[in-house]
């Protein structure tokens, strides 16, 4: 298992100087990132992931409201083995005939993506970790719906701010989560309120562990109150260390 950081972390650093913030990353020990929206600017990307020795195992597109094959055809030239729809509204996750559709569309595309190498995934927010009515919620039910070709990247700090003990999730969903988002804080809506991994309130290893068939650790901060590269290079240097004795 290695860890990652999503670029939506720094992308107002990006935005100013993509290859100069690629190089930061690094400097600070990353070998691998997870790109958002790279069917933009593929070629610029994968020219920069290059000179700094980077590799991208997972990105994020909006694969159920873009072109797919533009995507994965980016996906293709980054080397991203693993494409995660980042995105579906909130009012799609209140019915499991919504739901079940989602995991259709999610389905179709991963029959897609296949026949070109590229496998696809989920990424959720909170609303789809809150309860149905059934005491369900929408992602266990999203699982049950899915085809095994299609894996889930379990973003732990949206768990728990839906209400969810991450642990627990990454226990009940099994090998069907490969990636997660590693962040850190007090598990407010607030995306300002994140820290780096290591210094705010979730029990960071003990999440990683119940991961049970994790192929990377994603670091993300969605916002930062400080300094974000600072906190990007705290949040690696916490998880590079191990866990505390």
């Amino acid at each position: 298992m290695t860890f990652s950081l999503q670029l939506y972390t720094v992308r107002r650093e990006l935005e100013a100087d993509l290859p100069g913030t690629l190089k930061q990353l690094a400097a600070i020990g990353f070998r691998e990132v997870e790109p958002y929206n790279f069917h933009v600017n593929a070629e610029e990307l994968a020219a920069a992931l290059k000179e700094n020795n980077l590799s991208a195992p997972s990105g994020h597109a909006p694969l159920l409201r873009s072109d797919q094959d533009a995507i994965f055809e980016a996906a293709r030239l980054l080397g991203i083995g693993t494409v995660i729809d980042p995105h579906v509204p909130e009012e799609q996750w209140t019915s499991e005939e919504d739901i079940a559709a989602t995991a259709a569309a999610l389905n179709a595309a991963a029959e897609k993506g296949a026949s070109l190498g590229v496998r696809v995934g989920y990424h959720n927010h909170w609303w789809e970790l809150q309860t149905l009515p059934d005491g369900r919620t929408g992602l266990d039910v999203l699982a049950e719906h899915l085809s095994p070709d299609v894996v889930l990247e379990v973003d732990t700090y949206w768990a728990a701010v839906g209400g969810q003990d991450p642990v627990e999730l990454l226990e009940r969903l099994g090998d069907r989560v490969r990636f997660i988002h590693i962040k850190d804080g007090p598990a407010t809506s607030n995306p300002a309120d994140q820290v780096a991994v290591g210094s705010g309130t979730l029990p960071i290893w003990n999440i990683v562990d119940a991961a049970s068939a994790l192929e990377s650790g994603v670091v993300e901060l969605d916002d930062h109150a400080g300094n974000m590269m600072d906190a990007v290079a705290a949040s690696f240097e916490y998880l590079n260390a191990g866990r505390p004795s």
